[in-house]
Order: structure tokens, then sequence, then C-alpha cells
């Protein structure tokens, strides 16, 4: 059963309470698992969710546990004071922010190493070029 909420939240848990379907985040992203559907219920900040989904269960624990502990980084000051909605929209936040973060390192070290691949690849040209006219002088 869910902790009982403000009335600002009530919608979220009303739709939080029934299983959700994984299968539909499958178009956002297409890297869950294909199987036969499993029933799996996780716990986050204090309120249980049932999910039915095609993912590895014990994945979904472990990412359950990953929001959990971001949970736990806001304090116990937070947890008595927000409620397990407040808590997920903060740690989701806070996951969206370092996923961000770390896409936007992922393209500059991509668009780094495409650079550093050019000059490379442009100094051997070189280099061959050079060779090669040597050995037609030669």
């Amino acid at each position: 059963m869910l902790p009982r909420s403000s009335p600002s939240t009530r919608p979220f848990d009303r739709a939080a309470r029934r299983a959700l379907t994984l299968s539909e985040a499958r178009k956002y992203r297409p890297a869950v698992a294909q199987g036969p559907q499993n029933t799996v219920t996780i716990e986050i900040a204090g309120a249980r969710y049932r999910l039915t989904t095609d993912s590895d269960r014990e994945h979904l624990r472990h990412l359950a546990r990953v929001v959990e502990a971001r949970i736990d980084e806001l304090g116990e000051k937070a947890r008595r004071a927000a409620s397990p909605a407040q808590l997920l929209a903060v740690a989701a936040l806070s996951l969206a922010e370092e996923l961000e973060e770390s896409e936007r390192r992922r393209r500059s070290l991509r668009e780094r190493t495409a650079r550093v691949l050019r000059e490379v690849i442009d100094r051997i040209d070189g280099r061959l070029a050079a060779a090669v006219e040597r050995d037609s002088e030669g």
C-alpha cells in the first residue's frame, strides 16, 4: 500500500498503483529485452510499484536500488518532508541531469577523437606522399 500523499500528488499515486507496462517504453528505449512477460514488485521511497515487463527482474531491481540511492543522498529530512512522488521527481531530475552531462561528455569525446584521428591520418598521408615522392625521384 502506498503512503498517503498530498492532494497535489494523488493523481500520480493513483497512476502508480496500477501495474505499469514497460513494453510501451520500448519505443523510447529499444534496448528492453525481448521475452516473456514477468511481474516484478520494486520499492522506491517507501512506495511499492508492480511492473509487468519483459526486462530482467534483477536488472529492474538494480535500477530501483540506483534510484533509491539517489533518494538517500537527499537525506532523512527530505524523506520525512516529501511524498514518494516528490522524492521520485527529484531523483528523476537528478538522474536526467547526470545523463545529459554524460551525453555531453560523450559527444565531446567523440568529436575530439574524430579530430585527432583526422590529424593522425593527415600526418600519415603526408609522410606516405613524401616517401612516394622520394622513391620516385631516386
